[in-house]
This record gives structure tokens, sequence and C-alpha cells, in this order.
């Protein structure tokens, strides 16, 4: 069936009963000339159905490509952990800054307590093993690589005890609550700061968690929006996201291990003290079984 090229059989022709058979457009012909027209000369030309419509066809394969790449969405030319921070929201933003502090504290706190621990210990190690080798208080006071405050307290409780020497128990009682006392300070000031380790590693896999899931959120608020599940508009909110996450574990696996090191360094240092307390006590207890033999004097003496 032949078909006007230039109305394609809608009826816009003078001659209506010849616009299926042959092109004598006139009225379209007029319109499409404007002012400045000129009629068409020639001989009427004719086309098949089955020609119009391969043209057709090919002409839409030709722009299809084209419309296909005006309508798709708009892709990130890379998709770096830095752009994914800067193009995240601004809730997923101050939960991964919170929890990048979180990390510089946990390794400040790991510098910090790694030289505090390794000294006491040192210093602890040293007083031990001088102190088990004394023979009684008088050849340990009075050095200053000595110093020690359980030394300082058993002088002091000695040095008030001096008219109830004669109580040995009573004083090594004394000194005895004195020693945990001092143990129990020293354990308070070991803590410092690796309580914090046991609350980053506790909390930052949940607030990178959080930050997940306001992410995903504001991805599907986004993809009603934009009305398309196109995974090329979806994935970068998705990763975004998904970065809270990481950031967290980031910042939560080293606080974990970072605290049960220096949980076993601190129990380490507190034994360590401990046997200096015992160290200790073992001399008061010396110089007073002498002070009993009737060598008391000397013993307060040099408690004072």
């Amino acid at each position: 069936m032949d078909v006007c090229l230039r109305c394609g059989g809608a009826g816009l022709c003078i001659k209506k009963d010849a616009c299926l058979t042959q092109i004598n457009c006139e009225q379209f012909s007029l319109a499409l000339a404007g002012p400045h027209r000129s009629r068409i000369k020639g001989p009427p030309m004719r086309v098949s159905f089955a020609k119009l419509t391969a043209a057709t066809v090919l002409a839409l394969g030709v722009a299809s490509p084209a419309l296909a790449q005006a309508a798709a969405p708009v892709v990130p030319a890379k998709l770096s952990v830095a752009e994914m921070f800067l193009n995240a929201d601004w809730v997923v933003k101050v939960v991964m800054a919170g929890l990048g502090a979180a990390s510089v504290a946990t390794w400040t706190v790991f510098g910090a307590k790694r030289r505090e621990l390794a000294r006491a210990a040192a210093q602890y190690t040293a007083l031990r093993d001088t102190l088990a080798q004394a023979r009684g208080l008088e050849t340990v006071r009075g050095h200053a690589e000595l110093a020690s405050p359980l030394l300082d307290a058993a002088l002091t409780e000695l040095r008030l005890s001096s008219d109830a020497l004669h109580d040995t128990d009573g004083v090594k009682e004394r000194i005895a609550t004195r020693f945990s006392r001092i143990e129990a300070e020293t354990a308070r000031n070991l803590t410092k700061g690796v309580n914090l380790l046991a609350t980053i590693g506790a909390t930052a896999p949940f607030v990178g968690l959080f930050g997940t899931v306001w992410g995903i959120m504001n991805a599907f608020v986004g993809i009603a929006e934009k009305q398309t599940t196109n995974l090329a508009v979806v994935a970068p909110g998705i990763a975004e996201a998904l970065l809270a996450t990481a950031v967290g574990l980031i910042a939560a696996i080293p606080a974990v291990v970072i605290y049960n090191h220096f949980s076993r360094k601190v129990a380490h240092v507190r034994a360590l003290l401990g046997d200096v307390a015992a160290n200790v006590m073992n001399l008061v207890s010396r110089d007073l079984s002498r002070g009993a033999a009737g060598n008391a004097a000397r013993l307060v003496q040099v408690a004072e």
C-alpha cells in the first residue's frame, strides 16, 4: 500500500482522494515552505509502505543510542574513599569524623600507655630484686633508686606505732592496709586511658552501623525521587553508607586488640607491685622480730 510522504496518510492534503496514492499534498507543502513557498513541481512520487517502514526502523535504530546516552544517569568518574566521604550525607560525615577521632585517640593512648607501663615494669622489677636481697629496712633506706610509696608507707606506720611495736601482728596488719590502698591507687593510675579503649571497641561498630543505616535510607529516598533502580544510580549512595561501617571497624578492631594487650600488661605490673609489697613486708617482719629480741630502739630510729 502506498502512502503520502508528506502527511503519511493523515488527510492533510487538499486532494484527499489522491493522498494515499501520490504526493499531491499542497496544504502540507505550504505549511513547510512558509511565506516564501514554491510549489513542488514534477511527477507525483510514490513509495511503498514496506520501504517507509524500513526507513522508519533504520532512523529509530540510529537515534536510539543517542537517546539512551542522553537518558543514562550521571555516574561519578571515580568512586574513591575520599570522593565517597565528600559526597556522603552530613550525618554520615559526622559519624565517620567521630570514628576517625576515636581511632586517633586509640593510637595516642597506645603510645602513651606503652611507655608508661614499660617504665613501671622496669622500676618494680629492679625494686623487687633489690629488696629480695636486703636484710632489713635500714639497708634500703636513703637510696633514691629504691624510692617507693610502699617503703614510705611502711616507715610511716612504724614511726606512728613506735609505742606499740610489741604488737607485731597489729603493726603488720596496719601496714598491709596501707599497701592495699597504694596498690588500688596504682591500679587506677595504670588503667587510665585503657578503659577508653574498651569503650571505643564496644561502641564503634554500632556507631558505624548507624551511619550505614542512615546512608542506605537516603539512598532509597534518592531512588524514589529519581524513579529508577539503575545500579549506577543506587551504587554510589550504598557505597557511601557502607563506608561508615568500614570506618567503625577500623576504629574498633585496633582498640579491642590494644585493650587486651594493655590488660595483660597492667596485670603484670600489678603482680610486680605485689611482689614489692611482699618483700617490704618481709623486711618489716624481720626487723620487728629483731626488735622483739631487744633491738626495737634501733628499728624506731631507722623509721624516723
